[in-house]
């Protein structure tokens, strides 16, 4: 016990150092004034143990058919590491438990960060305009939701996940301003703006209610002022590995990038 307890100090004790660390570098270059440059990371799925980060769920937890699974895929020549997040969609209802009368979803997010000594583990992107994900579609209707420290902890902001190359990897941006704010699925109003400076969780869901098969592909979010250097010559590598496959397989050559804003 002593030495699971040193463990969970040296935890906690790192963690705030790392927060301590944070707030510094805003002090000192001003970071909260001028716009950073740097993207900032929420989650990647870089190494295994990134899916002890995250909970998957489904209507399967409350009595549903629905599957879901979250695997993690290592790097190879052709594709980054990611998370496949995939399983099959059910609207059968359980015959034993007529309280539920709507099946038919599977989701994942980020698990609650652990605590500092500067107070629970919150995100503050208040200094990024954009959400960017980097993801490989099936083009089904996935919902990215942004979980706050809000006044009603049921609520949660949504945005529609908008794939322009589904079955291909791309990067996807989508303004903070523009996610909409609900509760159990539904609108809430009146509308309020997300709580940038004390995001909870972030993490992607499947609510079409149309059974079927479903796989998506996430390498990473982050928060960010818009697409690096950097980000754009990983999108186009991956796209010149998409274009050689496709060519070797006799397919079709699949569209190019479009411009960067």
């Amino acid at each position: 016990m002593r030495v699971t307890g040193q463990l969970l100090y040296r935890g906690f004790v790192g963690r705030s150092l790392d927060e301590f660390k944070r707030l510094s570098r805003i002090a000192i270059f001003q970071e909260g004034i001028r716009t950073p440059s740097a993207p900032f990371p929420l989650i990647a799925f870089d190494q295994p143990s990134k899916l002890g980060d995250c909970k998957v769920f489904s209507d399967a937890d409350t009595g549903g058919f629905s599957r879901v699974n979250m695997d993690f895929i290592p790097a190879t020549e052709k594709e980054p590491a990611h998370a496949y997040f995939h399983g099959s969609i059910s609207t059968q209802l359980p015959r034993d438990r007529p309280e539920i009368i709507r099946t038919g979803y599977a989701a994942w997010r980020t698990r609650d960060r652990p605590p500092t000594l500067f107070g629970r583990g919150l995100w503050d992107i208040d200094p990024y305009a954009y959400l960017a994900l980097r993801v490989k579609s099936d083009g089904r209707k996935y919902l990215v939701n942004v979980q706050t420290e809000s006044i009603v902890p049921t609520d949660i902001h949504q945005h529609r996940l908008y794939a322009r190359r589904p079955g291909r990897w791309e990067t996807i941006l989508i303004n903070w301003h523009e996610f909409v704010r609900t509760n159990h699925g539904v609108v809430v109003e009146p509308q309020s703006e997300l709580l940038r400076q004390k995001v909870r969780t972030v993490g992607i869901g499947l609510t079409d209610r149309i059974p079927g098969e479903f796989h998506l592909r996430i390498q990473r979010m982050w928060a960010t002022n818009g697409l690096t250097d950097e980000d754009r010559a990983e999108d186009e590598f991956l796209q010149q590995q998409e274009e050689k496959e496709t060519i070797k397989d006799g397919g079709a050559k699949p569209m190019s990038l479009p411009p960067s804003s």
